[in-house]
């Protein structure tokens, strides 16, 4: 199924985007406030004291809380761009301070730590928010446009391999070798999707962005 950029009057699909529920302010925006501000401070926290019991306090939190906010999110029927676009945002937030806590806890694991990061915060950071350019609520209902790229990144599967694997694995076997070589394969597969999502193409918004500045102009003016 391919998804089209125009709206549809009267689409009550939970996947698509809806105009009228768009707010920044919802349970779970809210959700994921605060289980970032929580993270910020005991990952801060951790890495100030060099408490590796802390650090993981945080990754927990972070965990636990994106579960909760995305939970939260469907079971009240409050999806909104806004909420996603916010939760692809604090997730790197919060995995960025994490793992830079956990490198200066265990300086072995600087360069593991920073190809990961590459990976998380710019590769994916730009495949997560190109359900933007599709009229989504949220890439986990990217299946509609590609099921391919879906499935290796937004599937429950794919979510856990993105983002549990390496973590477990650094922390499990504190081997800079294994965490090495398991961001050497999430930056593959990243970039494998990244190049689907080129293929694919993004849609680009037809009309003239200069005429609409132009129009709003003159009504402004006009009031």
């Amino acid at each position: 199924m391919t998804v089209s950029g125009g709206d549809v009057d009267g689409c009550s699909h939970r996947e698509c985007a809806h105009a009228g529920n768009e707010r920044v302010l919802t349970l779970p925006t809210v959700i994921t406030f605060a289980r970032t501000a929580a993270t910020l401070v005991l990952a801060l926290l951790g890495a100030h004291q060099h408490s590796l019991t802390l650090l993981l306090w945080a990754l927990g939190v972070y965990w636990v809380g994106d579960m909760a906010d995305g939970a939260v999110a469907r079971l009240t029927d409050r999806e909104t761009r806004t909420g996603a676009t916010l939760d692809i945002m604090c997730d790197r937030i919060s995995a960025a301070v994490f793992y830079v806590g956990f490198a200066w806890y265990d300086p072995t694991m600087v360069v593991p730590v920073g190809l990961y990061l590459a990976e998380f915060m710019v590769v994916d950071m730009y495949l997560s928010l190109a359900f933007l350019a599709w009229p989504l609520s949220s890439p986990n209902y990217f299946y509609l446009v590609d099921r391919r790229i879906w499935l290796w990144n937004w599937s429950k599967p794919g979510k856990a391999l993105n983002s549990a694997l390496f973590a477990v694995f650094m922390v499990w076997t504190r081997d800079a070798w294994v965490a090495g070589i398991i961001a050497c394969g999430l930056l593959g597969l990243k970039t494998m999707s990244l190049g689907w999502m080129v293929r694919l193409g993004l849609p680009v918004p037809s009309g003239c962005a200069k005429v609409t500045d132009l129009h709003r102009g003159t009504e402004n003016a006009a009031l």
